[in-house]
């Protein structure tokens, strides 16, 4: 297989955006137009020509495709990196770039549909109008699961789907539909044979479909971004995969948003970090700068190690959807539970390095606070994680088995990991639902601990399996054994060499 060519003006591209583009995105948050001033239902949402910036940009470089359009080996490593560095920039707008890379595995179910819709998905070009797919130089992809009386519990949903010649027609609602201006959506809903997975555009046969949105909701966070109520009257729908095999069909889907989940929290934690580490080599207190006084210093080397084990864990997961499907199986669920967990405790410390400065809306830090909680919750919040975590290793027990092999590959570096690892085995067999948690973490901090001792220098690791592992650490950040290089993990968290 050939290899991904990763451009390396990319990045540079990428950071050259100015963060005020991110700050109006979210200060002027999307209006919705239920109808057009002839009281005609039109459904649109109105966004600031900041969001059309941000879209712009994450779609002429691929950011919804690139593993599709490319299918080499690397390519969702790539991907991976650069939604990291937009994700950084700004994360509402990461939603419908998620959703539309993440749907096409389902697409692909149904070759028809496949074929009719992945020119415009592949495509680099960025087309907001609100008009049938075939008019369109690009398309994007949303989906619509959840239901106010059941929310995770998809089962529970009630929308109806009736048999109409070659389609469906969907009657029903969602309670949580975001980016509503996306061309179509994956949507779930009971038809004859069981709950189902079906493919609702926006438009049919040049007209508007019975697709209506009710209100966007009024989030803590996310705020460049829409999230709506919907109800659909009657409207037109293709199936995608067999009549009662909804979940299973999705699944797919929401493998690779949960991934998006991992990168996000990656990005806000880094960011995050780099404020904090940033305004302690420019703010002076009691005659020193703030990055050389040693209770600071404990401080920004834990959230640096937080940080490093974060980006470490993300990249290899991605690396992992390439052609380790038994890996991200598990792994996937196992670094959506803890990354996105430990992503808002990380950002409340480093926004408290800031002090006041970093309480008021002129700091980056507001918004990362209001951002971080909601990758823990999209795609299924810590207890849903935590079963399916149980329900994965027992219907495919070869996923466990790639996690333990890849654990194998520090075996004998580090004693105090060894024996965690020897312990999951009795883990996995005696833990009970309410243990759930405990398990969770167990794997995730030995997937970290693994990847810092391979990827990372020795002294980083060292530092990461004391305070995570041996009981060198504590309940908060900033607590560190003697010895602990301080400078040298801050600094390198800094210049990133």
């Amino acid at each position: 297989m050939k290899k991904i060519n990763f451009e390396p003006d990319v990045p540079a591209q990428i950071r050259a955006i100015p963060q005020h583009v991110a700050l109006q995105a979210n200060e002027n948050p999307p209006v919705l137009r239920t109808h057009d001033r002839f009281c005609e239902r039109i459904d649109d949402v109105d966004f600031h020509p900041a969001w059309h910036n941000l879209m712009r940009t994450s779609i002429e470089h691929g950011l919804h495709n690139l593993p599709w359009a490319e299918p080499a080996e690397g390519a969702h490593s790539a991907r991976a990196a650069m939604m990291m560095l937009m994700s950084q920039i700004e994360q509402g707008h990461t939603c419908p770039i998620s959703m539309t890379y993440s749907a096409v595995p389902a697409l692909r179910k149904e070759a028809n549909l496949a074929k009719a819709w992945e020119p415009r998905l592949r495509s680099l070009i960025y087309d907001s109008r609100s008009r049938p797919v075939k008019d369109k130089l690009g398309a994007l992809v949303g989906m619509a699961m959840t239901e106010k009386q059941g929310g995770s519990d998809v089962r529970a949903n009630v929308t109806r789907a009736e048999r109409d010649g070659e389609g469906y027609r969907i009657t029903g609602h969602k309670w949580f539909c975001s980016a509503p201006m996306c061309d179509a959506f994956l949507v779930l809903a009971q038809a004859q044979g069981g709950l189902t997975c079906f493919l609702l555009p926006r438009w049919h046969e040049g007209e508007r479909n019975g697709f209506h949105l009710q209100r966007l909701k009024a989030k803590l966070g996310n705020r460049s971004n829409a999230s709506s109520e919907v109800e659909f009257d009657r409207a037109w729908a293709w199936r995608v995969g067999e009549e009662g095999r909804g979940v299973p069909t999705i699944i797919e889907m929401v493998q690779h948003t949960r991934l998006d989940c991992v990168i996000g929290s990656s990005a806000i934690m880094r960011q995050a970090l780099v404020q904090a580490i940033h305004h302690a080599r420019g703010r002076s207190a009691f005659g020193k700068l703030l990055v050389d006084q040693t209770l600071m210093q404990a401080v920004l080397t834990d959230l640096a190690l937080e940080s490093e084990a974060a980006t470490l864990l993300m990249m290899r997961l991605a690396r992992a959807f390439d052609h380790e499907r038994e890996f991200a199986r598990l792994t996937t669920a196992v670094a959506k539970y803890w990354i996105c967990k430990r992503a808002p405790a990380m950002v409340n410390e480093c926004l408290e390095c800031l002090g006041g400065n970093g309480y008021v809306e002129e700091s980056l830090m507001p918004r990362l606070y209001r951002e971080a909680p909601l990758n823990s919750i999209w795609e299924g919040s810590g207890n849903v994680i935590c079963l399916d975590i149980q329900r994965t290793i027992q219907k495919s027990p070869e996923s466990l088995e790639a996690l333990l092999s890849e654990l194998d590959l520090t075996r004998g570096q580090n004693e105090t990991l060894d024996a965690l690892v020897d312990s999951i085995g009795m883990q996995v067999t005696f833990t009970q639902e309410a243990e759930a948690r405990r398990l969770a973490e167990t794997l995730a901090l030995a997937l970290q601990a693994s990847l810092i001792i391979q990827h990372s220098p020795e002294y980083a690791a060292q530092a990461f399996c004391a305070t995570r592992l041996e009981g060198h650490g504590g309940k908060s950040y900033g607590i560190l054994p003697p010895g602990v290089p301080r400078l040298k993990i801050i600094d390198r968290a800094w210049t990133g060499v």
